[in-house]
């Protein structure tokens, strides 16, 4: 009798093992598998590790593929769904979905962006906080002589000047002529090869603004002995950094983790990252796993 009761007790055990096996096979299946994809720039790929990240903490299945290209490249693959997600900006996305779109303002460009996204893709929150735009720079001595502060103090002597304009590296690209300044036509415009010959040229008299197509956290020293302008009006078209997806990707609970990332995201921890891969040669996943844990997320 002893041995019947073990045997059943055995048996008993057997049937509850296979009815959590049978439903943890069940979960999985459930589980989606998001490929998050990155074009060719540093931040591009910081932006996949830490979405795909911070979408495995909530136990989806995730993977990033790389260097798939520009814009339109790595737009191409999420509509063609070999990819699910990538990290993108607000206003040049928008530029390049609607080029006659003229919103400036963050929440109006997220607006106008999400009325001009094809069938299909959503976007989750904008990182308020991380503020990718174009910056104007003009030396302590002008500044003050002038009583400029702010690109709107600015736009009544743009027509005398001449802006040097440097492309900061590891950003997402923009499209053509969204680094421009609303109200703000410069007399002469002059690229140069990076910020250093920049700052020089305008320390040096050579020019009398610069403009940069990335914030200055990006490249370290360039501001000393200049005057980053505020732009509180948004002359410069909004950047703020945001996930795009496909529709019907994601619960509730992931969209909620994406929007704390949003929510916590910031320009300098942003450049830091990007110079950390850009400049050291550190690897993306390790940046973006640093900060997800530094952020509890």
């Amino acid at each position: 009798m002893v041995v019947a009761a073990s045997v059943r007790m055995m048996a008993r055990s057997l049937v509850i093992a296979a009815v959590a096996l049978a439903v943890s096979c069940g979960s999985d299946a459930s589980v989606p598998f998001i490929t998050v994809g990155a074009g060719d720039s540093v931040e591009s790929a910081v932006l996949a590790e830490i979405y795909a990240g911070a979408l495995a903490r909530t136990g989806a299945r995730t993977a990033v593929e790389s260097g798939l290209g520009g814009r339109s490249d790595y737009l191409a693959a999420l509509d063609g769904d070999r990819v699910q997600l990538v990290g993108e900006h607000s206003g040049a996305l928008l530029a390049y979905l609607d080029e006659h779109a003229a919103a400036r303002l963050p929440q109006k460009v997220e607006a106008a962006l999400s009325a001009a996204l094809p069938e299909g893709l959503v976007v989750s929150d904008i990182a308020d906080g991380a503020d990718l735009r174009p910056r104007v720079l003009l030396t302590e001595q002008a500044a003050m002589r002038d009583n400029v502060r702010s690109v709107g103090d600015l736009t009544p002597h743009c027509g005398v000047l001449t802006v040097g304009v440097v492309s900061v590296p590891g950003v997402l690209p923009l499209p053509a002529g969204l680094d421009q300044v609303t109200g703000c036509a410069f007399a002469t415009t002059v690229a140069f090869p990076d910020s250093v010959a920049l700052r020089k040229a305008l320390l040096d008299g050579e020019i009398q603004a610069g403009r940069l197509t990335g914030p200055p956290e990006l490249t370290p020293g360039v501001t000393d002995g200049l005057v980053v302008l505020t732009d509180d009006e948004y002359a410069v078209r909004a950047e703020n950094v945001l996930p795009l997806f496909r529709k019907g990707l994601l619960d509730q609970q992931r969209i909620k983790k994406l929007n704390y990332v949003a929510g916590e995201l910031r320009t300098e921890d942003l450049a830091v990252m990007i110079r950390r891969v850009r400049d050291e040669g550190a690897a993306p996943s390790e940046v973006a796993r640093a900060w997800l844990d530094a952020h509890a997320l």
